[in-house]
């Protein structure tokens, strides 16, 4: 942990990750208990507002990782952050004038520039640590967003009860800001900015952009360990997009009616420190275990944690499931996130990344979409979501156990083929 905090570039980048993060927890949090206050007799609203950060992956996807891999990573972050900052202006104004259909615009045209954010970033951080440091950065932001699970949600419902939606959307604004001259700041080395070249967006064709993004496709296709984990990640995007709105509901229909964004603050709470002590173990568990140990063991229990949570009756009870829920999801997004870097080529990781997040964010929005139309008309329990979400773990769970494994070995088999020279016998 003390040597990649000896990396002041990783320091900064981080830094700057953090602060763009933060303040958009705060701002989206904010906004979702806005929507339900002031239109709670139409709950849709509030799944719609989640629709607007994860619809707009699929009118992007297939610039993001090219371009990550095209054109200077390091620039392509630091504008992310300062377009956000001015669409977040907008929305203050949207907000004022009280224009829904213009406050949803431009929260899908934010969140579709946040997408080519977190491509760049993870490039850039696979470009500035070693590969036996990509597990110890991963447990760290895990870390991370176990304290935004913690405090994010709280402090959204606080700044929304004390300084309102406006004073929430100013912080947003002000973090994207300060994530910008932080990144500016970071001294980044060339063959980690753009990696295949110097490029500029005058170079870039629509045919090209085609062929560069086939070409991630034919990565992915050509790595059997590689897609066996991409194909999952399909399934986690409709998981994601149940408990992206789930725990509101649970508590404003189901739990707590009358104090919801209380125990909506709870629920981020209990779920953070579930994944604040299971990122904390996963140090000592990553030197135990491979990673398709922890992924297929954390994915199997959490079948069991999210059932839990569609049988509690009682507020603590649910919270105890939903503890357990953070604390074995927490060695899942570990181990990938440390694993996937070691099995792409830095050259092709925007375009690996250009694939992953439209696979999740279009299975998101298929589970966004299908609760919004079903609950409550439909299903008039939240339990059952839960209940679907915790049979789709385990199909993720089964598919793992038969796959990962034996790709795991293979890959190991291949790098060791790879590692001897000619000439060279054992």
């Amino acid at each position: 942990m003390k040597e990649i905090f000896k990396n002041r570039t990783f320091v900064k980048l981080f830094l700057g990750a953090i602060t763009s993060q933060l303040g958009s927890t705060i701002g989206n949090m904010a906004f979702a208990f806005y929507l339900l206050d002031h239109f709670s007799d139409q709950p849709y609203l509030a799944t719609l507002a989640e629709l607007m950060y994860s619809l707009p992956t699929l009118l992007v996807f297939l610039f993001v990782g090219v371009l990550a891999d095209r054109l200077d990573r390091q620039k392509i972050a630091e504008y992310s952050d300062w377009i956000r900052a001015l669409l977040t202006l907008f929305l203050f104004i949207a907000v004022i004038v009280n224009s829904v259909p213009l406050i949803f615009a431009i929260l899908f045209l934010r969140s579709a520039i946040s997408k080519f954010f977190f491509p760049a970033e993870a490039g850039l951080i696979q470009g500035i640590l070693t590969k036996e440091q990509y597990q110890t950065a991963a447990g760290l932001n895990q870390m991370v967003f176990s304290i935004f699970m913690l405090f994010g949600v709280g402090l959204g419902a606080l700044t929304y009860k004390t300084i309102g939606i406006y004073g929430a959307l100013v912080i947003d604004s002000v973090s994207f800001i300060v994530s910008a001259f932080l990144i500016r700041a970071c001294s980044i080395a060339v063959e980690a900015r753009m990696p295949n070249g110097k490029n500029s967006i005058k170079d870039m064709s629509f045919k090209q952009t085609i062929t560069d993004f086939k070409l991630g496709g034919r990565y992915i296709l050509d790595r059997k360990l590689l897609l066996t984990i991409v194909s999952g990640f399909f399934i986690f995007g409709f998981i994601n997009g149940g408990f992206a709105i789930l725990p509101l509901f649970t508590m404003k229909f189901k739990l707590a009616p009358d104090n919801y964004e209380w125990y909506a603050s709870l629920f981020a709470i209990f779920f953070g420190i579930g994944v604040f002590i299971g990122s904390s173990l996963c140090a000592t568990w990553g030197k135990k275990f491979k990673p398709h140990t922890l992924i297929i063991f954390g994915v199997l229990m959490t079948v069991v944690s999210t059932a839990g949570m569609g049988f509690a009756d009682g507020i603590w009870l649910y919270l105890c499931f939903v503890l357990m829920t953070g604390f074995m999801i927490a060695p899942i997004n570990v181990a990938l996130a440390g694993w996937i870097p070691t099995l792409v080529d830095p050259s092709f990781m925007g375009r690996v990344n250009g694939w992953v997040d439209p696979l999740m964010m279009l299975a998101q929005s298929i589970s966004l979409g299908l609760i919004a139309l079903v609950f409550p008309n439909v299903i008039s329990s939240v339990d059952f979501i839960y209940f679907g979400i915790a049979i789709l773990m385990l199909v993720v769970g089964v598919y793992y156990l038969f796959t990962l494994p034996r790709y795991s070995r293979e890959e190991e088999v291949g790098e060791v083929k790879n590692s001897i020279k000619p000439g060279v016998q054992l």
